[in-house]
């Protein structure tokens, strides 16, 4: 495999980031990671724009342009022969010998990627398992479409929905709130109203969450951005979750209590298929399977 390495393509055994680069030592940098569909990157605007967006906030300069980023995560693609993929674009403010950030310093760019054709089956046919873990989402200033590296609370929740059998984690802000999932945005249908909780908790607004909201309400289908709790998820009609890798993902089973009767639900199942659509739309096509 292929990666790009601050100016370089090279073998990805040798790719390399100095052991003094922020990234590593005090997570002081951004990423991003989009799918390939038939080797053609999907969203690569949105994913390319919030990037750069996101390393603008933490005060990072020096990146190419965004049409040259774009054209490096399209080499890499080309370069690897990728079909269906995950590229992960990382940018951290570059090395310094300190903790002061060093405004002279270059910034580090990495683009890697990975074979990816999607996520189990059986997760679609039979729903997946979530847990709400007992992380906490942390108290920030920083703005939550910062796609920062610091994801810790999200590494641990994981560990814990490993722990607990389950196939993703879902953590809460301190004051109880459903915020978002490790990896995933979360969605949950009452009575026909689907809900997903507002940027203003603290979450990360996936690329994925936009376009799954922008879809429903052209089905004609209520959507709205509002907090709720997990008693909420609980008691939904459905629940499912979005992310780049997870597309649209049912979900049957909350903290072990069955949902909707233990099988995806039909907005979960038709939202999916409205996603696989705008994919084929994008120019993106491929043999998709069946919900």
């Amino acid at each position: 495999m292929w990666a790009y390495v601050n100016g370089a393509f090279v073998p990805d055994r040798d790719a390399v980031v100095s052991v003094h680069d922020r990234g590593f030592r005090y997570g002081d940098g951004v990423f991003d990671t989009l799918r390939v569909y038939d080797g053609r990157p999907f969203l690569l605007d949105e994913h390319v724009g919030r990037l750069v967006a996101s390393s603008k906030t933490l005060g990072i300069g020096g990146l190419p342009p965004e049409n040259a980023l774009s054209a490096l995560i399209r080499e890499v693609i080309s370069r690897n022969g990728f079909s269906n993929a995950l590229i992960r674009t990382t940018v951290s403010r570059g090395v310094s010998d300190g903790w002061e950030p060093d405004p002279a310093a270059r910034p580090s760019l990495v683009v890697v990627g990975r074979a990816f054709s999607g996520y189990p089956d059986h997760l679609y046919r039979d729903g997946a398992s979530i847990v709400v873990t007992t992380i906490r989402m942390p108290a920030s200033d920083l703005d939550p479409v910062l796609k920062s590296l610091n994801r810790l609370p999200q590494v641990q929740a994981k560990r814990e929905a490993m722990t607990r059998g389950a196939d993703e984690a879902v953590l809460c802000t301190d004051t109880g709130l459903v915020a978002e999932g490790c990896v995933s945005n979360v969605f949950c249908v009452d009575a026909g109203r689907i809900i997903t909780p507002p940027a203003s908790v603290g979450l990360l607004p996936g690329i994925t969450r936009g376009v799954v909201i922008d879809l429903a309400r052209r089905e004609g289908l209520a959507c709205d951005e509002a907090p709720f709790g997990p008693e909420d998820l609980q008691g939904a009609d459905e629940v499912f979750l979005t992310s780049t890798g997870m597309e649209v993902l049912p979900v049957t089973r909350v903290d072990g209590r069955q949902i909707g009767g233990g099988r995806p639900g039909p907005i979960a199942s038709a939202l999916r298929r409205r996603y696989h659509i705008r994919i084929r739309e994008s120019g993106s096509e491929r043999s998709l399977p069946s919900p």
